[in-house]
Formats: C-alpha cells, sequence, structure tokens
C-alpha cells in the first residue's frame, strides 16, 4: 500500500474513533445522575428496554442517534432527541420501536423530538411494519411549544399517522412505562393495542395539580390516571402489567401472533461476502475532499462476492451503474466516480461531476430498474453538475432535469450512502433526503453543503467586504484573511455529517464496514410493502 493509503486509513480511522466517542456520549442520554434515579423508581431507561424486547443475536439499526446534537444548548440540550428509534426483530418480526428517554427532560417532546417521531413512523407506513411504542414522556416542552405544537410537521402530525397506520393494517403496539399526558395521552390510546405498568404508568389529560387548579378537585395522580383505573374503571388500556419487563414480555407475546405479511418480491439468493478486504474502504477514501480515487474499489468492497455488471461502462463515466447484490438482495448502483475520466471524444471529465452524457444513462438505467423490480443504491460523492457555456449549450440542465424526474418518480424502494461531497443539485439527482430514500446514511468522510467550503467561502467574502466597503470600512489584506477564516469555520461546521445528522436530514452516521448491514435491512423492510404504482417518467425535454 502507498503512503497515500496509509494516510487516507489513519484520517478515517480517527474519525471513526470520534464518531464511536460521541455514540457513547449520545448513550448516555440526561446523564448518569439521571440515570441512576431512573432506576431508583424501578425503572428501565429507554435503551435498556429496546435492548430486552429485541430478540437476542439479531442485527438492528438505530435512526437519529445524533438528532439534536448541538441544538437548544440554552435549554440544557437534548440528546438524541430525547428519545430513541431502533429498526430490529421481536418474535421474529422485524419492527421499529421508539422509546422516549426520560432522563432527558423527562422525557420532553422537542422540536426535533416530533420530527424523529415522524420519522419513525414515515419508515413505519413507507415499510408496513409493526410499530412499538415505548411512552415515557412528560409531552410537549413548553418553552418551546410553539415549535412543536401547531403545524402540519409538528406534535399532532403522529395522532394522524396513528389512524392512517390503523386504517392499513399496521401493527401498532403501545406500552405505557411512565407520564402519559396532556395531547400524548391519544398516542397509546390511537395504538391497537395498549400496555400499562402498575404505579409507574400513567395516562390523563391533565395531571392532578392542574385539575385542582381548573375544577378544584383534589385527587393523586395514580387514582386520576393510573393502572388500575384504566385497566379496570375506564378500560382505556388492555393490559397490566406488574414492571417494565412484564410490559415489554406481553409485547413479545403479542408480536409472536401476528400473521405474515405480503411480499414485495425483491430478488435475494444466499449472501457472499465481498472478495475483497472491507476494511481497505479506510484507506480509499481520501483524506482531501478534492483528491481523485475510484469509486469501483469502494463498490467492490461493499458488494456480494466484489462483483458487479456495470450498465454503459464506456459512456457517461463520471457515473457509474449496475446491477449487483448486497447480503444476497438484488440491487442497482448509482455512484459518482471521483476520479477524472476521458469521454469519447478524448475530452477530460473532472471526478464527481455530473455530465450530460451520465445523466442521460442514470436515468435509463433508473427506468431499468423500476421495470425489473430492482432496489436502487445511490453512493453520492458529488460536487454538482458541470457548468460552463459548453454543457449549458449541450443541454446539462435539460439532462440534469430528466435524471431528477427519474429519482423522484422511482417506485422501488432507494437508498442512500453519502460517501464524500453532497453539494448542490448533485444531492437531489443523487437521492438526497427530499427525494424519499427509505434509508439515508453518511460515512464520518461525508460534508453536505449548497456548494464546496473553499468556494462557497469566497462567495461569502466578496458579499461581506462589498457590503464593509458600502459601510465606508477599509478592508486591509489581513482584515480579509480575519472574514475569511470567520467564513470558512462558520460554514465547515454546517457542512459536517454531524449537523445534518442533528436535523434528520441523514438516518445515521455509520462506520462504512456497517454499509451492507443497513442496506440488506432497509430492502429486507421495504420487501414488506408490496409495490402497487407504475413507474412513470411524466413530461420530460427529449
Amino acid at each position: 500500500m502507498d503512503i497515500s493509503f496509509n494516510k487516507n486509513d489513519d484520517h478515517n480511522k480517527l474519525l471513526l474513533t470520534a464518531l464511536n466517542k460521541k455514540f457513547y456520549q449520545v448513550c448516555k442520554g440526561g446523564g448518569e445522575e439521571k440515570i441512576k434515579k431512573h432506576h431508583q423508581k424501578g425503572k428501565m431507561t429507554a435503551r435498556e428496554r429496546i435492548a430486552f424486547l429485541l430478540d437476542k443475536k439479531t442485527e438492528s439499526i438505530e435512526i437519529g442517534a445524533f438528532a439534536g446534537d448541538e441544538m437548544y444548548i440554552e435549554h440544557g440540550g437534548c440528546p438524541s432527541g430525547g428519545v430513541v428509534v431502533v429498526m430490529g426483530y421481536i418474535s421474529n418480526k422485524q419492527c421499529i420501536v421508539v422509546a422516549n428517554d426520560a432522563t432527558v427532560k423527562a422525557g420532553a417532546w422537542f422540536p426535533i423530538t416530533g420530527k424523529k417521531n415522524l420519522r419513525a413512523q414515515e419508515i413505519a407506513i413507507e415499510n408496513n411494519l409493526p410499530i412499538i411504542y415505548l411512552v415515557d414522556s412528560a409531552g410537549v416542552y413548553l418553552p418551546m411549544q410553539d415549535e412543536i405544537f401547531p403545524d402540519k410537521e409538528h406534535f399532532g402530525r403522529i395522532f394522524r399517522n396513528n389512524a392512517i397506520m390503523s386504517s392499513k393494517g399496521i401493527t401498532q403496539i403501545a406500552a405505557v412505562m411512565g407520564s402519559c399526558v396532556a395531547g400524548g395521552a391519544y398516542l397509546p390510546i390511537m395504538s391497537d393495542e395498549s400496555i400499562i405498568v402498575d404505579k409507574t404508568g400513567s395516562i390523563f389529560l391533565a395531571g392532578s395539580y392542574l385539575v385542582k387548579a381548573a375544577i378544584g378537585e383534589t385527587i393523586d395522580n395514580e387514582t386520576l390516571g393510573g393502572a388500575i383505573t384504566h385497566t379496570e374503571i375506564s378500560g382505556v388500556c388492555d393490559y397490566n402489567a406488574a414492571n417494565d419487563k412484564d410490559a415489554l414480555n406481553k409485547i413479545k407475546n403479542i408480536l409472536d401472533k401476528i400473521g405474515d405479511f405480503q411480499e414485495a418480491g425483491f430478488n435475494r439468493i444466499k449472501a457472499i461476502q465481498p472478495k475483497e478486504n472491507q476494511e481497505e474502504i479506510y484507506g480509499i477514501v481520501p483524506l482531501a475532499r478534492t483528491e481523485q480515487y475510484d469509486m469501483k474499489k469502494i463498490i467492490k468492497r461493499l458488494v456480494d462476492n466484489s462483483e458487479i455488471e456495470e450498465y454503459k461502462a464506456n459512456y457517461g463515466k463520471t457515473l457509474i451503474c449496475g446491477y449487483a447484490r448486497i447480503d444476497g438482495w438484488s440491487v442497482g448502483i448509482v455512484a459518482n466516480q471521483r476520479k477524472i475520466v476521458k469521454n469519447a471524444k478524448g475530452e477530460m471529465q473532472f471526478g464527481g461531476v455530473i455530465y450530460s452524457d451520465s445523466a442521460d444513462k442514470a436515468t435509463r438505467f433508473m427506468a431499468n430498474c423500476n421495470q425489473k423490480k430492482i432496489p436502487l443504491l445511490f453512493l453520492q460523492d458529488v460536487t454538482g453538475f458541470m457548468v460552463g457555456s459548453k454543457a449549458e449549450h449541450g443541454g446539462i440542465i435539460k439532462d440534469g432535469a430528466k435524471m431528477v424526474n427519474a429519482v423522484s418518480n422511482s417506485v422501488v424502494p432507494k437508498f442512500t450512502v453519502i460517501v464524500g461531497n453532497s453539494y448542490g443539485a448533485g444531492n437531489y439527482a443523487m437521492c438526497g433526503k427530499a427525494y424519499d430514500p427509505r434509508l439515508i446514511i453518511a460515512w464520518p468522510s461525508a460534508e453536505l453543503a449548497v456548494m464546496g467550503g473553499m468556494q462557497a467561502a469566497k462567495v461569502l467574502l466578496q458579499i461581506e467586504t462589498a457590503s464593509l466597503k458600502k459601510q465606508g470600512q477599509k478592508i486591509t489584506k489581513k482584515k480579509e484573511e480575519e472574514i475569511l477564516e470567520n467564513i470558512t469555520n462558520r460554514y465547515k461546521s454546517q457542512t459536517s455529517p454531524y449537523y445534518a445528522a442533528a436535523r434528520l436530514w441523514t438516518d445515521a452516521i455509520i462506520d462504512p464496514l456497517d454499509t451492507r448491514k443497513w442496506i440488506s435491512m432497509g430492502i429486507e423492510a421495504a420487501n414488506h410493502s408490496p409495490i402497487e404504482e407504475k413507474f412513470n417518467l411524466g413530461i420530460i425535454q427529449v
């Protein structure tokens, strides 16, 4: 291996170490003291509940672990958005589990908490997956109620989704394992079946203090809305559980009786590990964002037996398209090629840039995958579409629009992995979050922005210096360098994969070696939901 490989390997492994450290901190939720108090009440933490619920020795993936990262600092922070979401297996059924983390502000709902819950429900709806709610929440975080309460993508959408899932026959089970108050009280009751834990679980529209203030009635919370009240008097809940483990065992028993789902019929054979050493990915992905590398080397370390049947291999070379398998599942791969290539005319084309011929190839390939019922996998390392007079006269906008059209109208499930750069319209054409990938994940080497950091910083520098000059300020070379440094640092923080993950623009930041697991579990989930629509590109400029 050459020196650059070793430098890349060291750099990417350091990024991975930082990822693991950050995830370890996130798993502490509200902190060790809060966890200790939680245990003293006889309650398991959100993560402990999920670990007990999931089948042993099976794979699982966590959605939105870094949601809320570095957000709401003035309110004390909101690790993992105050809720833990996992896709895993319960009684051999693939499920989504949503567990409020009561060590974070008593499980109160911040704006990002609502967004994360809606994302969990979206995954369940798209894939016809059973969804389990482990409820332990004080309700809406009142200091930010205006950002979580009234809008279409806010708190109330949760209950609308409950009703939609019920009408579609998607199993929903709720276990009330702590507080369940106000509007949140509707969630367990809009689920198919509900369980409440004796002495620790409670459900009411208004707690005892508010009842006293509102109507003058004096009553304790347990009598008002505890387990006995709701399983013996009101009939609101279906099962009374002695403790957390009893409630979780009841969920397992219910799921154990569920019938089979109708499959979409995606092609799968026995899985084969890649021939090429997967760990070499760390040495292939470059340290520098502008450095060239061969994306085919990455693909061969992700796909079964390191085999890909490349489509139009000698045409539109800045995009790689081809058929392969991941963990036995058939996939159609669309990947940005990051090395400089020559087109048929012998002209040099920049790696990571989408040209007209590349967009044309990808559009046709996606149409083929839709016709053949093959899920699509996008590997992003894209700086955008080609610019300049030659590209414009050649119809780059027209060809780019065709590609975006194909991504938008694809009916097969789509999955996106952001390997490196994800800039501008390239993010859109390569199935960014706005284009409904079933799962979208980033490697620690990823960067999301409207344009690259240096280009953006120079544009912003021009705007800022022009503004200061208008105000009569003299801009020295030193002052210009200071402004550029400030802009670059600010822009760099906003393009970090953690900035994107905090806002749920991606579902996770993962170790590249976990990519096969994420894609395999994603396609397995998608296989629960038969394709009912037909692929139609609509009207396009030819």
